[in-house]
C-alpha cells in the first residue's frame, strides 16, 4: 500500500474511532489545531506518563517543573527568538501555495537519497548473504553520482542558512529544477524570513499594555528556574530539569496532520553538565533516547539519526532522531549540546548572577547544557503509524474478511481491557459489572454490550485494546472467563481472580520501563 493511501487511512481511522478530531469542526475549522478525542487523550496521556517516569522515576538526578505559558518577554530577547525566531518562507506564483524553502530543499534531497536506497535494496537481493555494503556504496558508480549530489547541495545549502543568504535558497531550489507540489511549476517568488511567534497583551487597557509572547517552546522556563530548582532541591551538577508543556508557533506552513500544528506539547529534558563533560553527556542522552524508541518497538528500519550540518549558533553538537512516518523520513526528537547559552544570556539580560559553586573545586561556572526535546503530538502520530495494521482475517468457512488493527503497545493503549458480556440477559450483564468494577482501580477498562461478541472484538481491535474479556454462561457456574489477545486473537479461559495479574503482566508500564 502506498504510504500516501496510509497517510489518509490514518486520518480517517483517527477520527472514526475517537483519537483525533479538526479543532471547531462544526465551524468548517480551524487550520492546523486539533482537539484529542477520548481515545487520543488516553494514549496521549500514557505516552507523557512513559516519558516523565523515563526521565523523573528512574533518574534520581533529575527533577520535573511546570512553567508558566506568559513569561515575562525579556526572556524572548535573551532566547534570540524575538530577532531570529524565522522561518524562510517562499510562494509559488501558479498554485497560490505557500512553502517553507528549507524543507522543500531537505524534500528534495531526501529523494536522492531514496534513489540511493532503491540501489542498495536491489544489491541486496542480488548479492544475497554476499552482499558487503561498504564495498558497494563506495564503487557504485549511481550511488557515488546521487550521493555527491547530496553532498554539493548539502554544503552549498548549509551556508546559505548560516550567511542567511535568502537569494541563494531560492537559486538552489531554482537550480535543482523543485517543483511545487501542487501545481508541479517552478514559479517561485523570492525567499521571506517570517517571524514565528504568537504576541498578545498583558493588561487591562491595550494602550497602556505590555507586548507578550505565547511561548514557542517550553525550554526557556526550564532555564530561567535554574537557581530555583538547584537551590531549593540542593541539586549537583550534573542534574536535569524536566518539562511537559504547551507551545504556540505561528506555523504559516503548517499541515501534515498532526506532525506540524500551531498548538503543540512538547516533553523537554535539560540536563546541566560541568564544561568539558559535555560530549559524554551528549553520547549517554543520543543512546539513552534511542533506547527509550526501542522500547516501542521501533526498529532499525524505522529510526536513524540525523546530524545537524548547520549547527545553531548556540550548539556544538546536535542530532535528530527520525521516524519514518507516512510522509516520510521526519524529526521525531532532537538530541542538542547547547554549550552555556541560555543560562549566559539571562545572566546578562536579567543582571541576576547564575552560576554553580562547585565545593569540590572551590569555584563558580556557569554550567553547560545537554538538551532531549521531543514532541508530544508527533510521537502520538508515530505510535499511530507503527501500530496501525490491515490484516485479512480466513474464517472457518473460507470466507476472507479484513480486520483494522492498532498494535499499540499494551502499556500505553488507551483501554486495557474490554469486559464484554456475551448476550444482554441471564444474569450476564449483571455478572459482567462486577468483573468491570473489581478491575477499573487499576486500568482503564470500557464496559460493552452493544452489538454481537465479533463486531465488539473488532471495535475493540481498532482502538487498539489489548485484552477483551468475555463473559458467558459458564462464568456463571465455574468464575472462569474468555480472555482473547488482541494481536495474536487467541483465547483462553481465564478464573476471573486471575484477570488483574495477567492484563497487568502485559499492559503495566513497568513493563516498557524495565526495558531501559
Amino acid at each position: 500500500m502506498a504510504k500516501e493511501e496510509i497517510f489518509k487511512k490514518i486520518i480517517s481511522h483517527a477520527k472514526e474511532y475517537g483519537f483525533i478530531f479538526q479543532s471547531s469542526e462544526i465551524y468548517d475549522g480551524l487550520s492546523a489545531v486539533y482537539d484529542y478525542g477520548q481515545n487520543g487523550v488516553e494514549l496521549k496521556k500514557n505516552i507523557k506518563k512513559y516519558w516523565w517516569d523515563s526521565m523523573v522515576l528512574l533518574h534520581e538526578n533529575i527533577v520535573g517543573i511546570d512553567s508558566a505559558i506568559f513569561m515575562h518577554p525579556t526572556v524572548w530577547k535573551a532566547s534570540g527568538h524575538v530577532g531570529a525566531f524565522n522561518d524562510p518562507l517562499i510562494d509559488n506564483k501558479d498554485s497560490k501555495k505557500r512553502y517553507r524553502a528549507d524543507v522543500l530543499i531537505e524534500d528534495f534531497r531526501e529523494k536522492i537519497q531514496t534513489k540511493i536506497n532503491k540501489e542498495i535494496t536491489k544489491a541486496k537481493k542480488r548479492f544475497g548473504e554476499a552482499f558487503n555494503l561498504d564495498e558497494f556504496v563506495s564503487t557504485n558508480r549511481r550511488v557515488l553520482d546521487n550521493q555527491n549530489k547530496i553532498d554539493k547541495l548539502n554544503e552549498r545549502f548549509t551556508k546559505a542558512l548560516e550567511d542567511n543568504n535568502l537569494d541563494d535558497i531560492k537559486q538552489i531550489i531554482v537550480d535543482n529544477k523543485i517543483a511545487c507540489p501542487v501545481s508541479g511549476s517552478r514559479n517561485w517568488t523570492d525567499v521571506r524570513q517570517f517571524n514565528l511567534m504568537f504576541d498578545t497583551k498583558l493588561g487591562s487597557v491595550s494602550e497602556d499594555a505590555n507586548t507578550i509572547y505565547l511561548r514557542p517552546e517550553t525550554a526557556q522556563g526550564i532555564f530561567v528556574n535554574y537557581l530555583n530548582v538547584q537551590k531549593t532541591g540542593r541539586m549537583k551538577i550534573p542534574f536535569g530539569i524536566a518539562q511537559i508543556g504547551k507551545a504556540f508557533r505561528n506555523e504559516i506552513v503548517a499541515r501534515q496532520f498532526i506532525f506540524r500544528m500551531r498548538e503543540f506539547e512538547q516533553m523537554e529534558m535539560q540536563f546541566f553538565v560541568k564544561p568539558g563533560d559535555e560530549m559524554k553527556w551528549f553520547e549517554f542522552w543520543k543512546n539513552t533516547r534511542l533506547n527509550w524508541h526501542r522500547a516501542l518497538g521501533l526498529t532499525e528500519d524505522q529510526i536513524r539519526t540525523h546530524k545537524h550540518q548547520k549547527l545553531a549558533h548556540y550548539a556544538n553538537a546536535a542530532i535528530d532522531i527520525e521516524f519514518d512516518f507516512p510522509i516520510g523520513f521526519k524529526e521525531l526528537e532532537g538530541i542538542h549540546s547547547r554549550t552555556d547559552f541560555d543560562l549566559e544570556q539571562h545572566q546578562k539580560f536579567s543582571g541576576k548572577k547564575i552560576q554553580y559553586y562547585d565545593n569540590e573545586t572551590k569555584s563558580s561556572y556557569t554550567p553547560y547544557v545537554i538538551e532531549t526535546s521531543i514532541g508530544l503530538d508527533r510521537m502520538f502520530f508515530a505510535i499511530l503509524s507503527n501500530s496501525f495494521e490491515e490484516e485479512i482475517i480466513e474464517k472457518e468457512n473460507g470466507v476472507k474478511d479484513k480486520r483494522v488493527v492498532l498494535k499499540i503497545p499494551p502499556s500505553l493503549a488507551p483501554v486495557k481491557a474490554a469486559i464484554l458480556p456475551l448476550i444482554r440477559k441471564d444474569g450476564l450483564p449483571e455478572k459482567a459489572r462486577v468483573i468491570f468494577n473489581s478491575l477499573k482501580y487499576d486500568f482503564n477498562c470500557q464496559y460493552d454490550e452493544k452489538d454481537s461478541i465479533g463486531k465488539r472484538y473488532r471495535r475493540h481491535d481498532a482502538i487498539g485494546t489489548p485484552f477483551c474479556v468475555t463473559i458467558d454462561h459458564q462464568t456463571l457456574e465455574d468464575n472462569s472467563v474468555t480472555l482473547r489477545y488482541r494481536d495474536s486473537m487467541e483465547q483462553e479461559r481465564v478464573k476471573i481472580h486471575k484477570l488483574n495479574y495477567m492484563v497487568n503482566g502485559l499492559a503495566d508500564m513497568k513493563k516498557l520501563l524495565k526495558k531501559l
